[in-house]
């Protein structure tokens, strides 16, 4: 009569004895039972490989790798793609998989069982820290044919190398095309921005920035050469008036020696005024009354000269070969002098000229400098952001173009088949030990579920502390006796006072 008080252990040791059959039994069938199910269940073999993960045999400082994803995500792809229909499906057909079954069962159940059959399981790091590195991978595959399952582990396993590998090539060759793409573009850009520049250097040259005290030199030197040039030409014009005031005194000197006039002529006076004329402007300013009527008496001598010459002209031009020829050698070398400085007038005259239009340029050339220099900065930035882009794809490309060879050549990182797929000796299911465990455990769990259940239901008296709880009562003796009460032995019968237990004997009083 369990739950009216608290057991011992002799209590439980009494259960045991009791209902010892009751819990034997069960726990001796139930494992007979199971083993004799896992002998008629159909056995199934399970075929495995290690694939670990390679890592790349050239070192990255040398060539950088392009695939830079992580691998478990690139697995996890890997697997969505390779137990696809598309891939498991060839397979069956192939192997001849569930032939009962493939005209009776919907194909895409039959991929479903498939890929259920298969299972990807990575490999845990041993080392702290490196959890988020992929060691490896085991792939499995379980198939009633130990055979069949070896192959179908063999095949899957090839299809996740290729896979890696083909994609890892695929990955680099799609890098180095785009590259490719965007070093010709960018080559164009470059290329636009070198005609530019050179269009403008072509443009402005000799107005670059750099070039400004270049320019303010020349111009210096300009200027200098233009005050020399300048100082030259004054000096040959007078020079030339001062010659040409000689000849006019010796041609009439010698006109008048040649004539037989008087020495005092117009011409004399008009040359004496005209020295005297020079020597007041050295003196005085134009504005002086010495200079202003000096300069009154040579216009009126002047018109005076040009009446007599008017009469005399035709006279003159007839014997102006002959006097040209009789003149004396001191006036044939005044003339050859003025002939000279009116040659050394008229160059100098276009040096200052040349020299005048030079200064102008290299002026504008100096006063357009800020403003050159401005356009210059924008069109060079713009070439060097346009020649670094191309340089850093440039390198970029050729780094892509190294990996490719690399993943092409299959020197990266890839899967190498650690332990290739095994042929299984013993089935993985059913496990006959484990199915007769797990019957035993059962057998043990439904005997003592029963006992228990019995105990429970057990209105019995066993013992006197069982009738001093139940009736409250001290109990004074037991007698034993052997009777048989509602059909059943018992050893004792106890007696209470007046009232007899019938399920034990108590005596009272």
């Amino acid at each position: 009569m369990l739950g009216h008080r608290e057991l011992t252990i002799d209590d439980y040791l009494a259960i045991l004895r009791r209902r010892r059959w009751l819990i034997l039994i069960p726990a001796i069938v139930l494992p007979l039972a199971a083993y004799a199910v896992s002998r008629v269940l159909q056995p199934r073999y399970t075929s495995q490989t290690l694939v670990l993960v390679e890592q790349q045999k050239v070192p990255e400082s040398y060539v950088r790798s392009v695939v830079t994803d992580v691998l478990t995500q690139r697995l996890a792809t890997m697997q969505q793609q390779i137990l696809s229909r598309s891939r498991l499906q060839p397979i069956i057909e192939r192997f001849g998989l569930y032939k009962d079954q493939i005209d009776k069962v919907p194909m895409e159940d039959l991929v479903n069982r498939l890929r259920g059959a298969i299972q990807v399981t990575p490999v845990k790091p041993i080392v702290r820290g490196r959890g988020n590195e992929l060691l490896g991978f085991y792939i499995s595959y379980t198939a009633p044919d130990p055979r069949t399952a070896q192959q179908i582990c063999s095949e899957i396993t090839s299809m996740f190398i290729e896979e890696n590998l083909k994609g890892r090539e695929q990955r680099a060759q799609g890098t180095t095309d785009f590259l490719q793409k965007q070093l010709e573009e960018s080559k164009r850009r470059l290329d636009e921005q070198d005609k530019k520049l050179a269009a403008f250097k072509s443009r402005y040259i000799g107005q670059l920035p750099g070039q400004e005290q270049t320019n303010l030199n020349i111009l210096m030197g300009l200027n200098t050469q233009l005050e020399a040039v300048t100082q030259a030409l004054s000096r040959a014009q007078q020079d030339k008036t001062y010659i040409e005031s000689l000849i006019s005194q010796q041609t009439a000197a010698w006109q008048s020696a040649q004539s037989g006039n008087s020495p005092e002529l117009l011409e004399q006076q008009l040359l004496r005024l005209q020295n005297e004329l020079v020597t007041l402007k050295g003196r005085y300013s134009d504005s002086h009354p010495d200079v202003i009527r000096t300069k009154n008496d040579i216009e009126q001598l002047k018109a005076k000269i040009e009446e007599g010459k008017s009469q005399k002209k035709d006279k003159r031009n007839e014997d102006a070969d002959k006097a040209g020829a009789t003149e004396p050698p001191q006036l044939l070398q005044l003339r050859t002098q003025v002939h000279n400085l009116r040659q050394t007038i008229s160059e100098k005259t276009r040096d200052q000229e040349r020299l005048q239009e030079q200064i102008k340029t290299y002026q504008a050339r100096v006063q357009l400098s800020p403003v050159v220099e401005q356009q210059f900065k924008e069109l060079t930035r713009d070439y060097d952001t346009a020649l670094s882009h191309y340089n850093d794809l440039l390198s970029k490309k050729t780094e892509s173009e190294m990996a490719t060879d690399l993943e092409r050549r299959q020197q990266g990182e890839q899967f190498r088949v650690m332990d290739p797929a095994n042929l299984p000796e013993t089935p993985s299911f059913p496990n006959r030990p484990l199915f007769a465990g797990g019957g035993l455990g059962a057998g043990l769990a439904l005997g003592l579920g029963i006992a228990l259940l019995l105990e429970m239901r057990d209105k019995s008296l066993r013992s006197e502390q069982d009738v001093e709880i139940l009736l409250q009562l001290p109990t004074l003796t037991l007698m034993p006796i052997v009777g048989v009460v509602n059909g059943r032995k018992n050893r004792f019968r106890f007696f209470h006072r007046r009232k007899e237990v019938k399920t034990g004997v108590a005596a009272g009083d």
